[in-house]
């Protein structure tokens, strides 16, 4: 019983192994990463809203826009010069509001641990609730001002 159930368990693996990848390379890859994102793991790119964007809208042709990673030139004037270095310096501002807002959840996390593993003592109770608040008032600052900086370089496009 035991090397019948080896056998199918070990015909199960090959095909799974086998079928897997015939399928991986048969199968048509019909979606490719595209050539240009706005956000990279949530963070936005340094360049979000200077680049170029190029083709269509038409769900006829399944054409859209896509962005082709090239940066737009300033234009001439100091307008447009103070238009493109302001929208980078708010795309800088909102990663690093990012990166704080990350920092503030694992300090949430971290405080959390600590109030649980404090077993009965008030100063490490103190310690744990004192860190969660303050994790607390660190994010909801960071989300704030990610808002802000939202607002803002929407004025700017």
């Amino acid at each position: 019983m035991t090397k019948t159930m080896r056998v199918w368990a070990a015909g199960l693996v090959f095909a799974i192994l086998i079928g897997g990848s015939v399928i991986t390379i048969a199968a048509p890859q019909t979606s490719y990463a595209a050539a240009c994102k706005d956000n990279v793991l949530t963070f936005p790119t340094w360049y979000r809203g200077l680049s170029k964007t190029t083709g269509t809208d038409d769900p006829a042709t399944k054409d859209v826009d896509e962005s082709t990673c090239e940066i737009e030139s300033p234009g001439t004037g100091t307008d447009g010069l103070s238009t493109f270095i302001w929208t980078i310096v708010l795309n800088v501002i909102e990663i690093a509001m990012q990166v704080v807002g990350y920092l503030a959840a694992g300090f949430i996390i971290y405080g959390g641990f600590k109030y649980i593993t404090g077993a009965g003592s008030p100063d490490k109770i103190t310690a744990g609730r004192k860190l969660i608040l303050n994790a607390v008032i660190g994010l909801v600052i960071s989300l704030l001002a990610v808002v802000i900086v939202n607002i803002v370089l929407r004025g700017f496009n």
